[in-house]
């Protein structure tokens, strides 16, 4: 046989070959998806990662049973704005999502939109949100004792339970589907609005070291505030998250558990408290820790854990709040060695932890250096259940399913934006170049031990060397915008702005293809 027909017979069988996995694939009971969002939880805040001042046996064995991700990014370094993205598979800054929506926000995700619930449920799947939802109910106008709709059972999920905006603001009660547990019609919900009101229903004592939390802006509801205590949040939403896996039948079901902790107030269950190095922000690290375990726990008595694709990672990196300025004293650092905090454009504020586990299909302890983005979850799971959808709804998603299930040679996504919390600083990544066409950080610009501490005060503080940053401080003459070499530079160390002006000229051209967006959508947050 020629060279040539050989090589023809090899390409066919190997075509062959792929058709009959696919096929197989096909036949076989389509795998549970659990999704776990931590909130607020950094780079360096879990031992897989690199922590050495508390303790994840539960997360880090996900790692040693899948595989660990390094250069997985939020699509933001803010909680709603990278929550969107999520769900949507949409980058944030196409809707003008920079900030953490309040108790008066409408729903931000478009009733008609696909969303990876939705897209999940038209292929037969159940599906369940439980725990923080953080992206508005009804029209902005919403009456706290009627159904909040639209809401989570509008955009493609059966079933809700959690803490509807987060747990360091009110209102201090859960949701359950549409309703306000426990609420009592003779005892109506109060809105009195951000300032503080005499009337408020008082709320669970907490130390000033937990962190801060602001006052109760509703009244009244008294049965349903009671039901809710900061300390059984935590516990609350894994008993919930167990319960609804272990009700599921033989139809596949997608879980999506997203987390308070270790957002602050950091409020461990006492039984956590005091167990890390680093003080009740490492606690509450250890109650998320125990969360995953009780969730895989439940996978394994319900016997599916091997047709489960679970995933876990957070909604952006560390804030550098004082409960973690306490920790970093102490000698954890929440971020690793990584420039920057949440609501930052540097990598600190959207770096993220990305583990994957999927028993027989995901190689058992490996790592991957994909550029991976949280919004590429549409594109994955629509990959993953074989369906087809509209290139416009994928013009941010990537199918990463390559990069869980196998080893690819070359980048499957070469671009990545990223929102900070200042548009100005909206950033842009190119292989190993990212551009911030700003100064600074574009997050919190407090002092090292406040509660909004961030920017180049507290990277300096935590020991961050920054080629801007003096005494914690821009300097005067540094560059009008950030250019770094991710690959030879992680940390961000050096600004190469002024050494290579083509490539400023090529990122901020991608910028600018973004910029109409910020500059004339209509803002949504309400």
């Amino acid at each position: 046989m020629k060279v040539g027909m050989k090589q023809s017979v090899l390409k066919t069988l190997i075509v062959m070959a792929s058709a009959w996995a696919v096929i197989s694939l096909a036949d076989e009971q389509r795998p549970n998806i659990v999704l776990i969002f931590a909130d607020d939880l950094g780079y360096g805040d879990l031992g897989c990662y690199g922590a050495t001042h508390v303790q994840t046996p539960n997360i880090d064995k996900l790692a040693a049973e899948g595989r660990r991700f390094t250069d997985a990014h939020s699509a933001s370094a803010v909680c709603t704005p990278s929550r969107y993205g999520l769900l949507t598979g949409e980058y944030p800054v196409r809707q003008n999502l920079w900030g953490p929506c309040a108790p008066t926000t409408g729903l931000l995700i478009d009733t008609e939109q696909l969303t990876i619930a939705r897209l999940l449920k038209n292929k037969g799947y159940d599906t369940a949100c439980i725990g923080k939802w953080h992206l508005g109910f009804g029209d902005g106008n919403i009456d706290w004792n009627e159904p909040l709709r639209p809401g989570p059972l509008d955009v493609g999920f059966d079933y809700y339970f959690g803490v509807p905006i987060v747990n360091s603001c009110s209102p201090y009660m859960y949701v359950e589907n549409d309703r306000i547990v426990g609420l009592d019609p003779e005892d109506p919900v109060i809105y009195y609005g951000r300032k503080k009101n005499k009337n408020a229903t008082p709320i669970t004592p907490i130390p000033p070291e937990a962190a801060q939390r602001n006052h109760n802006f509703f009244g009244g509801a008294t049965s349903a505030h009671k039901l809710y205590n900061d300390y059984t949040v935590g516990t609350t939403l894994a008993e919930r998250a167990t319960f609804w896996i272990r009700e599921r039948s033989k139809k596949p079901f997608f879980l999506y558990l997203a987390t308070t902790n270790i957002h602050h107030p950091f409020t461990p269950a006492p039984r956590f408290q005091g167990t890390s190095q680093c003080g009740l922000y490492g606690d509450f690290i250890h109650e998320l820790d125990w969360m995953v375990g009780e969730v895989m726990k439940a996978l394994e008595e319900q016997g599916v854990a091997d047709n489960t694709l679970v995933i876990f990672t957070s909604d952006n990196g560390g804030m550098f709040n004082t409960g973690g300025y306490a920790a970093f004293n102490q000698g954890h650092r929440q971020n690793g060695a990584l420039l920057g905090f949440k609501f930052d454009a540097w990598e600190g504020g959207h770096r993220v932890p990305f583990i994957a586990k999927w028993a027989g299909r995901i190689a058992p302890g490996t790592v991957s250096v994909q550029l991976l983005s949280n919004v590429d979850m549409l594109a994955t799971f629509a990959a993953l259940t074989e369906q087809s959808v509209d290139e416009q709804q994928l013009k941010d998603s990537v199918n990463m399913l390559p990069a869980l299930t196998g080893e690819p040679e070359e980048p499957l996504r070469e671009t990545v934006v990223m929102s900070p919390y200042r548009a100005s600083h909206f950033t842009v990544r190119k292989g190993k170049w990212v551009y911030i066409p700003a100064r600074g950080a574009g997050g919190f610009g407090g002092q090292p031990g406040q509660h909004r501490g961030g920017g180049p005060a507290c990277a300096a503080y935590v020991g961050n060397v920054n080629s801007d940053i003096e005494n914690g401080k821009i300097k005067k003459d540094a560059p009008p915008a950030q250019l770094y070499n991710l690959e030879k530079d992680p940390h961000q160390m050096t600004n190469l702005y002024n050494k290579y002006p083509e490539v400023v000229q090529e990122m901020d051209a991608l910028v600018e293809n973004y910029r109409p967006v910020v500059v004339k959508k209509k803002k949504r947050q309400r």
